[in-house]
Order: C-alpha cells, then structure tokens, then sequence
C-alpha cells in the first residue's frame, strides 16, 4: 500500500536532542523531588509525554494553572539555554534534510505533532528555518487543547490539517508513546526511529510497520506518487 502523507514527531525524530532534554528534565526532578529519574522513568514517563504529564509524574501530584506555566518554561528555558550553548547539536537530524526536500519535491503532504509547547516551537521554527519544508499554522503542538500522547488527538488533528484521512498517513516516532498515540488514531504506517540500543522496545509496539535508524533509512517506496498524492 502507499501512503499519500507523512506526520513527523519532532523532538528524536527531526531534531536529535535527546541529550539536551534529559539533562534538563534531570536538573527538574532534582530540584522537585531530590532525585533524578532512572533510565525506566525517562522510556516510561518522559520520552515523547507532555510537559504537564511529566511534571505531575515528578511531584506525584495533578498541577495545573499558573504554577504548571512556571514549571513548564522554567524547564524549557533550561532546555534551550542547553541548546544554544551546543549549537553544533542544534540542527536537524541525519537524513531529514534530504528526506524533507524530497517530500516537497513530491508534493506530499506533512506536518509535525510534537508535544512541545508554543515558546519552543518558534524557537524551533527561527533556529532550523522549518518554513522552508511545512506550512507552520498546520504544526500540532502542545497548546493545553488536547490530550498529549498516547492519547490519538494530537495525530487525529495533525491528519486532519493535511486533509488526509489516518489511515493513508506515515507517522515517525522515536517514543513508545507516541507510536501508541499514533495506532490509536489510526495511522497507516508506524515507522521507530532510534539507535540500535532503543530499537527492540521500538519493534515491541503494538501494530509498528519498520524500525530506523535515521530519516536518511525512511522507506520512500511506501510514498504514493505525486500524482496520487495531489
């Protein structure tokens, strides 16, 4: 079968930045509960979870409301500043350059649903200059709208604002929790992306098509045409 679209998660997947992000949810759960989080926790409940999923798992307590707001960027300013003082670790992941270019030369349709919030995705947008490859305001992020993954509602509208049923869309994900948010919406082809010590659990998720490495191994034969495409 050919898929006629592709939705990226972001974080893992487009951007490896894995490193940045754990050390900056590392320095959070010291200074909330005197601990960082084991390599179980990070697979279990952070990897691909929403800020606020992660910060109540942190504080074993529901927050919400302006204290969940100064959490959330006091973590994500850490995490940039992460960023910036390693550019060389800001940009995009190996093969998505030429895998995106290829999407746009094939007019396939695509988008990102990343559980990031507004303030990380325009610095995302500025850093990698992502308008050149999607239309931003199809972009699904993590708004406080919806529920974050494995709820499907984030791949639900991220399909729906490439006007695609599920069904005919490609998703990439390199978390256990975003490949089941995907196969909850109904997702054609789940594609794991990760280093070899990650890609067991990959191939473990329930309905998963292929596991890679990197963008540069995403299998363009699954792609519809552009004609079919269009």
């Amino acid at each position: 079968m050919k898929y006629r679209g592709v939705i990226f998660d972001f974080n893992g997947v487009l951007l490896c930045d894995a490193g940045f992000q754990i050390e900056a949810w590392q320095q959070v759960a010291g200074q909330l509960r005197g601990r960082e989080m084991s390599e179980e926790e990070l697979a279990l409940h952070m990897h691909g979870r929403p800020n606020s999923y992660v910060l109540s798992y942190l504080t074993g307590r529901q927050i919400a409301g302006s204290e969940l707001l100064e959490l959330i960027q006091a973590k994500e300013s850490l995490y940039r500043g992460l960023c910036l003082k390693n550019p060389d670790g800001l940009q995009l992941s190996p093969g998505a350059r030429e895998l995106l270019d290829t999407l746009v030369a094939r007019s396939i349709p695509r988008t990102i649903a990343t559980s990031s919030e507004k303030t990380n995705l325009d610095f995302f947008v500025k850093r990698l200059e992502l308008e050149r490859w999607f239309d931003i305001p199809k972009i699904v992020y993590d708004d406080g709208s919806r529920p974050g993954k494995p709820a499907p509602d984030m791949y639900l509208a991220a399909a729906h604002n490439i006007h695609l049923p599920p069904k005919e869309c490609i998703v990439v994900e390199d978390a256990v929790s975003g490949l089941q948010a995907a196969r909850a919406a109904g997702i054609g082809y789940l594609i794991g992306i990760g280093a070899p010590e990650a890609q067991a659990r990959l191939r473990a998720c329930e309905g998963i098509s292929a596991v890679i490495e990197s963008l540069g191994q995403f299998p363009r034969e699954r792609l519809a045409s552009p004609a079919a495409a269009g």
